[in-house]
């Protein structure tokens, strides 16, 4: 009788770690997810500073380059794009839509040096680089939490916890692939 009380104390008590040891896991992985979130929060922060400053710069250059309707449009679309997404996914696809509508707005902006001399529009385009930096370091930072998450929920033993608990992968936040491509600038025109 000894011997079979002892057997079930001793399971037991090792119910009793694996169980805590499932929580400690489960409290992990909300943690990076929040840290995910926490981060996802910032890059959106430092993308709707550069959509703030978006119309200032058309207006900037719409005096100087009137005839360019068809750009200010585009990027007018793809800011209103980037404003209304919803998640993670079609954020990122509309600030790949935002960065390469400013690509073209630079490209005019190039045939009009006088503009380029402008305070004003020297102050938005510092100010603009210094909202692409940002967006940068914030991407990099989301992308280090979502490594950070992925990583717990797809490794052992915690990769068991998070399809008991319904955690699962996240996207990374990555550049669009026409992103490697320069913007051409055109000075015959």
């Amino acid at each position: 009788m000894k011997k079979g009380l002892v057997v079930v104390v001793v399971l037991g008590i090792l119910a009793v770690l694996a169980a805590m040891q499932g929580v400690g896991i489960y409290n992990g992985l909300v943690r990076k997810d929040v840290a995910v979130s926490e981060r996802w929060g910032q890059v959106q922060n430092v993308l709707q500073r550069r959509a703030d400053l978006i119309p200032n710069l058309v207006q900037s250059v719409k005096g100087y380059a009137a005839h360019e309707k068809e750009i200010f449009e585009n990027v007018a679309n793809a800011r209103a794009k980037l404003a209304g997404a919803r998640t993670p996914e079609e954020a990122m696809k509309a600030n790949a839509e935002v960065t390469s509508a400013l690509s073209r707005l630079l490209v005019v902006v190039e045939n009009y040096p006088q503009l380029k001399a402008d305070q004003t529009f020297a102050r938005l385009m510092d100010e603009l680089a210094g909202a692409e930096n940002r967006i940068a370091v914030e991407r990099m930072r989301y992308n280090e939490a979502i490594q950070a998450y992925n990583t717990g929920v797809r490794t052992f033993p915690s990769s068991v916890v998070a399809k008991l608990t319904g955690f699962a992968a996240k996207p990374f936040f990555e550049a669009d692939a026409k992103a490697q491509d320069a913007p051409k600038v055109d000075f015959g025109k």
